[in-house]
């Protein structure tokens, strides 16, 4: 491997190298139309393979931006390096003055801010799934999610949903009204993949009165008419039974009882076979 005529600069690190790359941008801008080559070496996690990502840099003339966390494979580094590679220690400076101040060592533990940005991130894009996908919306794309809901209009549908991703979970959900067929791709999903949320009469009747006083509303007489709403609740409830979907009588329940229910359900039916 010849070297480049381009100055080259390896990023090497036990994770994805973000962290050296955005440390690299914020130092290179400062040579404005210097040309460089930067390539990363990321899930470095042994000292054999520190060894081999130094003598790449030797054969290239590059120098390395690392971000190891490890003492064995930061000594492997020091080590391979000796005196014929440069190596930039990101993390090291930091490392020292947090072991003064906390007056502890570091963990040494690769791939923790991995895991915290992917946890981030899979809280953000179930939000959005659940922003998306909320009272029936795209059922083109309701394969994608990890549960569906469905129940009656004010049976926490939409809040629960909501609860759910931030716990990382993509949850949609579906109405239920008994003048409107289910979409067909939600009769097609698993029934262990949909969840019921079941309401009594009573307490249905006294959510929807509070939401129509609070919203001003007073043509939607069908909407708390103690008749019609006791057949839509039994409507949705033989639909819940005849697709056999677990359910979840939330009548009374706080969302994140509901959630914890549901989180307890989604366990339960990943252990199956």
């Amino acid at each position: 491997m010849a070297r480049s005529k381009t100055p080259t600069v390896l990023l090497v690190s036990d994770g994805r190298a973000e962290t050296a790359h955005q440390v690299l941008k914020a130092a290179a801008v400062q040579f404005q139309d210097r040309k460089y080559r930067c390539l990363r070496r990321p899930n470095v996690r042994t000292p054999e393979e520190v060894i081999r990502v130094v003598k790449e840099a030797e054969k290239l003339g590059a120098v390395i931006f690392y971000t190891l966390v490890s003492p064995e494979t930061r000594q492997a580094i020091r080590r391979a390096s000796g005196s014929h590679v440069e190596i930039v220690d990101i993390l090291g400076p930091a490392f020292t003055a947090l072991k003064v101040h906390f007056k502890t060592s570091p963990g040494g533990v690769p791939g923790l801010l991995y895991d915290m940005d992917r946890d981030r991130f899979n809280r953000m894009t179930a939000f959005d799934y659940a922003l998306t996908h909320d009272d029936g919306q795209r059922p083109h794309e309701l394969n994608r999610a990890d549960i569906v809901l469905a129940g009656v209009s004010r049976s926490s549908k939409s809040s629960t949903s909501f609860y759910l991703a931030f716990q990382g979970i993509r949850a949609a959900n579906v109405p239920i009204l008994p003048d409107r067929e289910l979409p067909p791709q939600l009769l097609k999903l698993h029934r262990n993949r949909v969840i019921g949320l079941r309401i009594n009469v009573v307490r249905l009747l006294r959510l929807r009165e509070a939401r129509m006083l609070g919203l001003g509303m007073s043509n939607e007489k069908d909407y708390i008419n103690p008749r019609s709403v006791a057949d839509e609740v039994n409507h949705a409830n033989r639909l819940m039974d005849k697709q056999k979907w677990a359910t979840i009588d939330v009548s009374y329940l706080a969302i994140e009882e509901i959630a914890s229910e549901i989180m307890y359900l989604i366990r339960l039916q990943r252990k199956q076979p």
